[in-house]
């Protein structure tokens, strides 16, 4: 791990897009507990545009709030995606961003979504007990909360969701999704207002893959109801137990 960290640099300045993601970020942080003074958070950055967005919101908030916690940047470089690795740690060096990379190897017979999902996030859990991190930070916008909750319901016969924060190995460490009340198009708003080195990150089994499908789906449904992407997040909260079967 390169360790670059340094005094605090002027404060990232803050215009209507970039107030607004910050808010709805510290909102979830403030709604479910996720952050806590001298934690030390890995962040899961893939390259995309979400991940690169809380980095840039952890780094603001860092610089704002009267609490004291670190960050550790981990990008997992899978061999069948095509992403620019040495631009991205260019930027953390930059950045002075303490950071780690992970190297993902998968046979091109065993890969699919669950298996890529699976080793990824195994590879994160490692980097957190070799870095002494107790959250993981990943950056799942409502639309990846949204479409997961129905992909369970429809693929798998369950009631579930990615929750904005879990805890892993007996609470030894939580995995935490601080832009969740941020839609994937608010995040993009956020993003224009900086020079990030988004990656050609691109997963060559994206569009077949059962997520793409649900996607066109919600996209569909929201022409009939606009509100139907928060109304399909905030169905777990208010699940009815006695029409169940």
């Amino acid at each position: 791990m390169q360790l670059l960290t340094s005094p605090k640099k002027e404060k990232i300045r803050l215009k209507s897009s970039m107030r607004y993601a910050y808010k709805q970020m510290g909102r979830a942080i403030a709604d479910y507990g996720m952050l806590e003074d001298k934690d030390r958070i890995l962040v899961a950055v893939s390259g995309g545009v979400d991940s690169l967005s809380l980095l840039k919101l952890f780094e603001a908030r860092r610089q704002r709030v009267p609490i004291d916690f670190e960050l550790v940047a981990c990008f997992v470089d899978a061999n069948f995606i095509k992403a620019d690795r040495d631009v991205l740690i260019g930027y953390f060096k930059e950045c002075r961003i303490d950071y780690t990379v992970k190297y993902l190897t998968i046979e091109d017979k065993d890969i699919n979504c669950f298996w890529c999902s699976w080793n990824r996030r195994k590879a994160l859990f490692e980097a957190a007990r070799q870095y002494n991190c107790n959250k993981i930070a990943l950056g799942h916008t409502q639309d990846d909360i949204i479409e997961t909750t129905l992909m369970n319901l429809f693929f798998r016969g369950e009631i579930s969701t990615c929750p904005p924060i879990l805890e892993i190995f007996g609470g030894q460490v939580k995995l935490i999704r601080p832009l969740c009340y941020l839609t994937k198009n608010e995040i993009i708003d956020f993003a224009l207002n900086f020079s990030f080195p988004i990656t050609d990150y691109e997963c060559p089994y994206a569009k077949e893959s059962k997520r793409e499908y649900v996607k066109n789906i919600i996209k569909e449904l929201e022409g009939v109801s606009p509100a139907v992407k928060k109304n399909i997040f905030r169905a777990p909260g208010k699940i009815k137990e006695g029409y169940l079967v």
